[in-house]
Parts: structure tokens; sequence; C-alpha cells
């Protein structure tokens, strides 16, 4: 499989979140710069009601229980300003896309508590085939809508949520309109890339929509591509997608542009034609053998990424 199949890894979820960070325009070419009125006085009313209720403290505490090699990628992952940002709350149903192995997974399980619930949500099995996998590990696959729930139920002890999952474009009548939020966190590339195909994309904000109930917020973490940068390489394929381009498709299926956060954002990372996401750690693909080039990518950092809120408009 080639290098540009890594965002397999990319986790696909979707969260509803009013609490603050700081909050920027909606023109890409000042993203990560300033403050849009809307979204930062949602975010900031949410985040003096979470204050209220103890929720940071419950997630302070669930952040500090993981494990060492978990931890370290808070420096670039940043959950907690990401999780308040959404405004996840305990209690919620929230829709976690391509969950995989469970990073998010296992703090959303937790802060979610015993009356929430996680729903994951796995690309279709077609995107999977385009990716290259043989006929062994698509069978795998088969069952993966109740295998991984019962997987996820065995991560976390406690007071946690229940765990329910679907695939995308076979979402059932039963789960519409009952999600608060869905978390879309390093997944839209792959969709966008292979959008052509089947329509991937078009498929997966749809039944985001439909999932949501009204007011339900939609939370994006995307590889983020120069303003600048040429539209052909920033498809998907390379891993990072515009930021207009990702507001132009989820305003197209229904949504509302509430702002964006900088709290993701890394401006060491300014990738051109010849450069994809997986470069960079902690996949670091190209360098491994090379220290010195390693190295370079390493005082990178993990990428850029877009961090906006979306809201389904309650009518």
């Amino acid at each position: 499989m080639s290098n540009k199949n890594f965002p397999l890894v990319a986790s696909f979820v979707t969260v509803m979140v009013f609490a603050g960070c700081d909050v920027n325009v909606k023109d890409d070419s000042e993203a990560f710069q300033s403050a849009a009125s809307t979204g930062q006085s949602v975010a900031e009313t949410t985040k003096k009601e979470s204050e209220g209720s103890g929720s940071s403290t419950v997630l302070d505490d669930i952040l500090a229980r993981q494990p060492e090699e978990v931890i370290a990628r808070y420096e670039y992952r940043h959950p907690k300003e990401t999780l308040e940002f959404f405004g996840i709350e305990p209690g919620m149903t929230v829709v976690e896309a391509l969950p995989g192995g469970g990073w998010y997974s296992k703090l959303l399980i937790a802060y979610l508590g015993g009356s929430g619930e996680l729903v994951g949500a796995n690309y279709p099995t077609g995107i999977y085939k385009s990716f290259g996998y043989d006929e062994e590990r698509l069978a795998k696959m088969e069952n993966w809508a109740t295998e991984w729930p019962e997987k996820a139920q065995t991560w976390v002890e406690g007071d946690t949520s229940s765990v329910s999952g679907f695939v995308m474009g076979d979402l059932s009548e039963s789960k519409k309109g009952t999600a608060d939020a869905v978390l879309l966190i390093r997944a839209l590339h792959n969709l966008a890339r292979f959008e052509a195909e089947s329509g991937y994309l078009t498929r997966a904000l749809k039944d985001a929509f439909d999932v949501l109930k009204p007011g339900g917020i939609v939370g994006v973490v995307q590889h983020a591509a120069p303003v600048n940068s040429d539209d052909a390489w920033a498809n998907g394929s390379n891993g990072y997608l515009k930021q207009s381009f990702v507001i132009e498709k989820m305003e197209g299926a229904g949504f509302e542009y509430v702002g964006a956060s900088n709290v993701n954002a890394n401006p060491l990372d300014v990738p051109d034609t010849d450069d994809f996401v997986w470069r960079l750690p902690p996949t670091l693909s190209g360098s491994k053998e090379d220290a010195a080039k390693k190295a370079a990518m390493q005082a990178i950092g993990e990428s850029n990424r877009m961090t906006l809120k979306f809201v389904k408009p309650v009518i």
C-alpha cells in the first residue's frame, strides 16, 4: 500500500459542543487569527455553564489518568480544549467518525458517563477497497458495527457510556435525530479524496445531518492546507484540505458555520506540492532511516489543523 493510505489511522468523530476556546473568523485567509463574534458568544456562554457544572474538572481528571503515551499526544491533539470548544458534556450522545483503536473513544466513554452514549461511525467498505485492502481484510470488517462496540465497551471501567456503531451510508431510521454532536476528526480527507468514486463525502455528511437533533453540533478537526495551495494537491490525497472547501461542503450539506478555533494550529507546518501529511510525526513516512530529515520533521511537529464548529439549524 502506498504511503498516502496512512490516513486510515485518522479518527472520524462528531460531537455536540458549546464551551469556549478562541473562535476565529469565517474567512479562510484570516482563519486562526481573529475572533468571530457569533462563535465566540456561543463559546463564552457555554463555557460559563460548563464551569458551573464541574464538567471541566471531570474531564481534567479523566485526562490525567491516561497512559503516558496518550498524554504525550496532548501537546498536538489538545483534547481538553478541543472538546470544550465543541461543547461536549457528560450525558450527551456523541457520534465519533472513524474511531479506530479508540484514542478519543476512551476519553469519551469515560467522560460521557452512564447517561451518555458514544456512537462509532466507520467508513463504508468501498472506501477500504480503494485503499487497497484485500478480501481477507475486507471480510473482517463485515461485522464492524456490532464487533467494534463490543470491543470498545471493554476499554474503560466504571461509570461509562453505552457504545454502539454504524457504517456510513447505512444509518438506521432509529438513529436519526438522536445525537447531540458529531465529531469528524482527521477523517474528511479520505472521504473527499474518493468522493468522485461513490459520493463518500456527500453520504457521510448526510448521515451527520440526519443523525443529529436540531441544534446539534458538528466538530471538525482536519489537516489544513495553505490558503494559496493548488486545489488538485489539496483534494485529500495528501491528507490536507482547504478550510474554505470544508466550510463550503458543510454548508452545502445544510449546516451553519459557527466559528473556528486556533487550538490545533501549527504554523510550522507549511507543506508544498511535494509533501503529504504523513511525512510528519507520528508516522514520519520517508524519514525514519534519515536522521537529519527525521529531526527536521520532528522539529515541525504534527500537522497544522483547522478546528471548526457547525450547527444543524433548528427549524
